[in-house]
């Protein structure tokens, strides 16, 4: 029983190392994209408190935008007043139309009012290093075609932090070698950048307007339509804070997609994920086998493990030392996200977001 369980854990480790690539973005010196207009969109619905970093960061950028656009999304807060106030474009959202979600309305509302011939779409949540412009562009320009960033996670409360083994999912999903060829490939919506002749190729979020998973199902348009997506990893230059607001908005925004994302992987990829988790899960009995005659293979998992993730944690976000350390955690709490979401998804059949139900399938 002991070799199985070494070898369980050992596997699925591996796992881990097959599916991280540290694809982060490239530093740009010296592009300088002087034929290109570029227009910033950016939802937002209750943001006050994540916009002014990120108006901070685009005003602080090596190359200026030609224009900076936020879409408010019939905020509660004061998202409008905060916009209006650094001097930019502000669009305040169209009532939301039946079989919209309402982030793909936004956007598409931001696009019809651009003037730029590079979009760069940024969730209202993203920081941005000063280099981060110029690198979006050298890295889309490199790729010739469409790109986006998994940013780093920024954390500050506990409960931020037990976001780790979610986010290590996030960054295998997204720059797994197996997706490469995946059709159904999709982009990180946090932070997409776009040549408006390719995105209008694809009619843009009008052709996922009625997605959950607005932003993965994007991605398989363009690949349809001929244009190569790359995903990279924001470390250095693309962070963010996901869930400052409380726990509630935490488990939600990571439950929406939790299942529904698992249907547009390559089986090549979900097999080594399912791999990691379990070995994952597996390590973490060692909490509570102690006095079993597997204590010993469980707890050299379980140290395999949180070496591992001290490792990734450096280019995925700030997690400090305690989570990490206790990565059980973590683990339980990917299970109670993971949980929730096929509530939802089976049983509700709509998930819930910022305030709004929406459909799984379509609509609202």
């Amino acid at each position: 029983m002991s070799i199985v369980i070494i070898v369980l854990i050992a596997a699925g480790c591996l796992c881990g190392w097959i599916l991280f690539r540290k694809n982060v973005l490239p530093v740009s010196q010296t592009f300088s994209p002087d034929a290109y207009k570029v227009s910033v969109i950016i939802p937002a619905r209750n943001e006050e408190r994540n916009l002014p970093y990120l108006l901070d960061s685009l005003k602080a950028q090596t190359i200026s935008p030609h224009e900076i656009i936020v879409v408010d999304d019939f905020s509660e807060d004061r998202t409008k007043e905060i916009a209006l106030s650094y001097g930019i474009k502000l669009i305040e959202n169209p009532q939301l139309p039946e079989g919209w979600t309402g982030k793909s309305w936004a956007v598409w509302n931001g696009y019809l009012q651009a003037s730029g011939d590079v979009f760069i779409f940024l969730d209202a949540d993203i920081r941005l290093d000063p280099r981060a412009f110029e690198s979006l562009l050298y890295a889309r320009e490199q790729a010739q075609g469409v790109i986006s960033v998994v940013p780093y996670h920024h954390t500050e409360k506990l409960y931020e932090k037990l976001a780790l083994v979610l986010n290590m999912l996030g960054i295998f999903t997204f720059t797994s070698v197996y997706e490469k060829h995946n059709p159904k490939k999709g982009v990180y919506g946090s932070c997409i950048v776009a040549l408006r002749d390719d995105y209008e190729k694809i009619n843009g979020h009008e052709s996922v307007k009625y997605e959950v998973l607005d932003d993965l199902m994007i991605g398989s348009r363009f690949i349809a339509a001929g244009v190569p997506v790359t995903n990279f990893i924001g470390y250095g230059l693309v962070s963010f804070r996901m869930y400052p607001n409380g726990m509630r908005s935490q488990i939600e925004g990571f439950s929406k997609g939790a299942v529904l994302s698992t249907g547009t992987l390559s089986p090549r990829t979900i097999v080594p994920i399912a791999a990691w988790v379990a070995g994952l899960l597996l390590s973490s009995t060692a909490l509570f086998m102690s006095f079993t005659p597997w204590a010993w293979p469980l707890w050299g998992g379980y140290v395999l493990y949180m070496l591992q993730l001290f490792y990734f944690k450096r280019y995925v976000g700030r997690f400090g030392v305690v989570i990490p350390a206790l990565h059980a955690v973590a683990a339980l709490f990917l299970a109670a996200v993971m949980l929730y979401s096929v509530y939802q998804v089976v049983f509700l059949r709509h998930v819930k977001w910022k305030g709004r139900n929406i459909r799984v399938g379509g609509g609202r």
